[in-house]
Formats: C-alpha cells, sequence, structure tokens
C-alpha cells in the first residue's frame, strides 16, 4: 500500500508558472534517483518524499504552513515554506539545482546533518531539512527547520516527512498579513535608516529629498507585495540602482567589495530594513547591469555611466 494512497492530493500543488518554471520536474526515474543521493552525500531519500516526488516532482503546496509549539524566527505558532524541491538538476530549486541542498550547505553555510529540501519565504535564512543525526544516512530522518540567522538553530518539526505533509495547513489559518503590512508601511515611511544609508543619502547633491523618493519607492513596494522585501521584480531593481548609485557617489568600487557592504544599506543596520536577503539577487543584478553595460568597469573598480545614473534619477523623480 502506497504512503499517501487515502489522501486526495489532486488540490496539494500550486501550479503557478513560477512554480512550473523554477521547481517542477519531469518524474524521476529510479536511476536518477540513485545518482541523486550520492551527489547529496549519501543521504537515503525518504520513502514517502520520492513517493510524492514520482507523483509530482517539486513544486509550491497550497497549503504552505506548519503549525508549532514552540516559537521560531518566522511566528509564533508555525513555520512556512515556499517550495519543495523535487529530485532532480534542472530546475532552480531541485535538490541539485543551483539553488539546492548542496548549495545551501555549502555556501550559506547549513549544517551538514542531512538535506535541505525545502526552502522558506526568509530568501534562504531559514531552511526545512531532513534530519539524518539519529537514524544515520540510510534511516528515516526527522524534519526540522534551520535558521541561519540565529546561528543555524535546529527546530525539531515533523518525526517524518509524511506526517510534515500531513500537517500542512492554509497560511489564512494563521493570516496577520494585514497587520503586518500595515506594520511595513509604517516601518518604510517613518523608521530610520541604517548608518551608512543616512550618510549617503545626506552626501548626495544630483536629487533633492532623496530619502523621501526612497521612502516614496519602498512605500510602492509594500503596498503592491504587501509586506517590504526586494526581488527581481522592477522597483526592487530601481532600488538596487539607487543604491549603487549612492554608494559609488564619490568614487568606484570593487565589486565583492559593493556585494559585500550592500547588506549594510537596507538589510541590516538600521530600523528601516528588509531584514533578510539573497545575495544572488544583489549578485545577478549587478552581473545584468554590466552586461547591458549600464554599470562599467575601469582598473578593477566599477561605476554606473552618466547615462544610466540620468535614466536612473529620472526614474526617481517621478515618485
Amino acid at each position: 500500500m502506497k504512503i499517501f494512497s487515502d489522501c486526495d492530493l489532486s488540490e496539494f500543488w500550486d501550479d503557478s508558472l513560477f512554480a512550473l518554471k523554477s521547481y517542477v520536474e519531469e518524474p524521476p526515474t529510479d536511476k536518477l534517483i540513485a545518482e541523486i543521493e550520492v551527489e547529496i552525500g549519501g543521504y537515503k531519500l525518504p520513502a514517502a518524499y520520492i513517493e510524492l516526488m514520482k507523483m509530482h516532482n517539486g513544486g509550491i503546496p497550497n497549503n504552505c504552513c506548519y503549525p508549532t509549539d514552540e516559537p521560531s524566527g518566522w511566528a509564533e505558532d508555525h513555520v512556512a515554506l515556499t517550495g519543495i524541491m523535487g529530485i532532480g538538476r534542472k530546475k532552480t530549486y531541485s535538490l541539485c539545482g543551483e539553488l539546492g541542498s548542496n548549495f545551501m550547505k555549502e555556501e550559506w553555510g547549513y549544517p551538514d546533518i542531512g538535506v535541505c529540501f525545502a526552502d522558506t519565504p526568509t530568501a534562504g535564512h531559514t531552511m526545512f531539512m531532513f534530519d539524518y543525526r539519529k537514524c544515520g544516512k540510510t534511516g528515516e530522518p526527522e524534519v526540522v527547520h534551520v535558521d541561519q540567522e540565529c546561528d543555524y538553530e535546529i527546530q525539531f518539526i515533523a518525526e517524518n516527512f509524511e506526517t510534515f505533509i500531513r500537517g500542512l495547513v492554509s497560511e489564512e489559518v494563521f493570516d496577520t498579513s494585514e497587520e503586518d503590512m500595515q506594520d511595513d508601511l509604517e516601518k518604510v515611511a517613518t523608521d530610520k535608516f541604517s548608518d551608512d544609508l543616512a550618510n549617503l543619502c545626506h552626501e548626495y547633491a544630483e536629487v533633492s529629498d532623496v530619502e523621501e523618493k526612497i521612502r516614496t519607492i519602498c512605500t510602492q513596494i509594500v503596498n503592491e507585495k504587501g509586506h517590504f522585501s526586494l526581488h527581481a521584480d522592477e522597483l526592487s531593481m530601481l532600488m538596487y540602482d539607487i543604491l549603487f548609485i549612492l554608494y559609488t557617489n564619490s568614487k568606484p568600487v570593487f565589486r565583492d567589495e559593493y556585494l559585500e557592504n550592500y547588506s549594510k544599506l537596507i538589510v541590516f543596520g538600521g530600523e528601516f530594513s528588509t531584514g533578510g536577503y539573497a545575495p544572488c539577487f544583489i549578485a545577478d543584478w549587478l552581473d545584468n547591469r554590466i552586461k547591458l553595460q549600464m554599470i562599467v568597469e575601469e582598473a578593477g573598480k566599477y561605476h554606473m555611466t552618466k547615462e544610466s545614473r540620468l535614466k536612473i534619477i529620472e526614474k526617481m523623480n517621478e515618485f
């Protein structure tokens, strides 16, 4: 008897265009499963996970919250996932994809206790993992929630993957989106900039009231998204452009230097902050601007071209 034979999974997945593009792989063959298990460090994947992936290989669940008895970095009474990684290599959010399990452990420092199998709304700062510490690499792992921001604190979630899947509930059960949106609107309107960002705004003379321009743009971001975060949308890209212009106002900058210092401007260091970010978004934005020749290199350092800067200033002045 199959593990999920008594479950109606017809409405389990949200097959949005983003999910299909970034998560969903072809059904895995037994050969591929064996290869992936080797590539992720020799961990035997749970039978319930394999069964679910053979039915629908990765994706975004409609029910994305799991109740907890203890608070997490996400909420007092639950944790939330964004999507479940499929068994494969092709999609960005597959076990061996670009932002898969090995990447999260090697590049983000997640502990080698098992396999990262689901990401969260924190853009990489928390992950769901299969935890093999008690059972060994071939046993039945527990499901845990790992918080990078709290020194990779490990929180027990469920005794196994089957229990985890059966326990997922709708975010409507814990919906505080309206209150959260109002909090973020107040944050972007009034909260203090980081010292670094405040100093850069003070020193910048090409646009009057640059701080108010930033607050107005970020207010529109919150109104459109329901929360304050920067991703790959048009307004977020504009904010990345503005921050780079401010940072390089007096002199060009090395690529790695800017990527290292970006988070001090709007992610951490002040009340006016997103509170978390995906470094790959910033690197991808910078590489895109270099490719488009909006940002150019001289003697190893980068600055925005005068033409591109004037176009960004024109956009800023629309707000």
